[in-house]
């Protein structure tokens, strides 16, 4: 780290020796808070461009090592003597303490950096003047230095009122400024966020000044180096980048308490600069639609399975009862044309109509009808029955089942598998019970 003691430009203060990167708005307003503290020199307009764009500043040499002092700006103001340092320091932190933080500094008790952000948000909340850097390194028990600390200068004739009529000023804001109330940095970053929601030009830099109360003259030209005069002209691609460096020149728009986060720099906030964040691209949004089509599509399913859940699970089974048609519609013999739909067989003999239920007796296959044989066979064990369904060879124990038949009220046979007769081995047989057969 270079040396901080001296108060001569071409200091690096925290920044990384040449060669580096190019940093972001948050690293560079950081870097202006911390010279602000630390009474050393500001970051010109050329340097913060610079920075952008990874390239040495105009007082680097290429070896990483500062140029002499004589090449910084020669407005840069001075230390004053040594002598009359901790005076001054003493005074302008007495002068610079409100009564609240001069209490709690009485008290002895040291804060803590997340309890100076609360305490900050608690003002932001109540509508009161935040904490100053004096005050902040009063309550951190930190020294502060006269320089850091000075008030602005007192205005000279006219010179505020010159200024501000000269600038580019709005009415409203010139409304605003003459009602004599002075803004917080907090209430200047919420009304460009409102300005910029409704679409309304945001507030320059002598806006901005005019609002917090700060003398509105030409600062940055006095940072601005003399051999340079091409950096004095912001380059057009940099309009926002200078406005947001201005700010955070200024002062307490730039305070930081620790080490702040890529994207919450409120000096670039308050200058109209966005936050940093990924690219708004194409590919990024496309990206960001596939993420979000899987999410809902990943939702939708389990919510169509939860719900699912409580519908119920019906098993579906052919009728149990059915007509097959009239009487006169079947000849002697076995009728096979409903054993693929019902598994039945229609067998008619001269006496009687009765349907075969087509299941062997063994282990329930589906025998078939061998016309030529005039029998039926089971093809998986062997089993025969006769054309009756009484069994004559083959390991089936008994004869196969028949279902109950009867005459509907229109005429047709009404068949019902549901109530089956049968003939078990060594018993006697429900064949010739009432619902087992028809009369021909």
């Amino acid at each position: 780290m270079a040396d901080e003691s001296a108060k001569a430009g071409g200091i690096l203060g925290r920044l990384p020796p040449w060669p580096r990167n190019a940093l972001n708005n948050s690293v560079i307003a950081m870097e202006q808070a911390y010279r602000q503290r630390k009474a050393l020199p500001l970051l010109t307009d050329s340097d913060i461009e610079a920075l952008k764009a990874g390239q040495p500043m105009s007082w680097e040499s290429g070896d990483g090592v500062p140029a002499p002092a004589a090449a910084s700006s020669p407005a840069t103001p001075t230390a004053p003597p040594p002598s009359s340092a901790p005076t001054a320091t003493a005074s302008v932190t007495n002068a610079s303490l409100s009564e609240d933080v001069a209490k709690w500094v009485a008290e002895g008790r040291k804060w803590s950096k997340s309890t100076i952000a609360a305490e900050q948000a608690r003002r932001g909340r109540k509508g009161l003047p935040a904490l100053n850097d004096v005050e902040i390194a009063a309550l951190l028990g930190e020294p502060v230095e006269a320089s850091t600390a000075a008030p602005p200068p007192p205005p000279t004739a006219a010179a505020p009122q010159a200024v501000v009529a000269s600038g580019p000023i709005s009415a409203d804001v010139a409304k605003w400024v003459a009602e004599g109330r002075k803004w917080s940095k907090s209430t200047i970053a919420a009304e460009q966020a409102r300005r910029s929601r409704k679409g309304l030009p945001a507030l320059n830099d002598a806006e901005m000044a005019a609002l917090l109360g700060e003398p509105a003259a030409a600062a940055p030209a006095t940072h601005v180096p003399a051999a340079t005069p091409a950096a004095a002209a912001p380059r057009p691609a940099a309009a926002a980048a200078s406005a947001a460096a201005s700010v955070s020149r200024g002062g307490t728009s730039s305070t930081y308490v620790g080490t702040p986060a890529v994207g919450t720099s409120r000096a670039a906030a308050a200058g109209g600069i966005a936050s940093i964040g990924p690219e708004n691209s194409e590919i990024n949004q496309q990206r960001r639609r596939l993420v979000w089509s899987a999410v809902v599509g990943f939702l939708v399913a389990w919510f169509i399975a939860f719900f699912r859940f409580f519908l119920p699970r019906t098993l579906f089974e052919p009728a149990t009862s059915f007509k097959i048609g009239y009487p006169e519609e079947y000849g002697l013999g076995v009728d096979t044309k409903f054993q693929q739909r019902y598994r039945i067989w229609v067998d008619r003999t001269p006496d009687r109509i009765f349907v075969i239920y087509a299941r062997c007796t063994h282990l329930g296959c589906t025998p078939d009808w061998k016309p030529s044989e005039n029998k039926f066979k089971c093809p998986c064990h062997g089993s025969g029955y006769d054309s009756e369904g009484i069994n004559f060879e083959g390991p089936a124990p008994r004869p196969m089942d028949r279902a109950k038949v009867e005459i509907a009220p229109d005429g047709q046979i009404l068949v019902d598998v549901s109530r089956l007769y049968q003939w078990p081995k060594g018993q006697p047989s429900q064949f010739n019970d009432d619902g087992a057969f028809l009369r021909a």
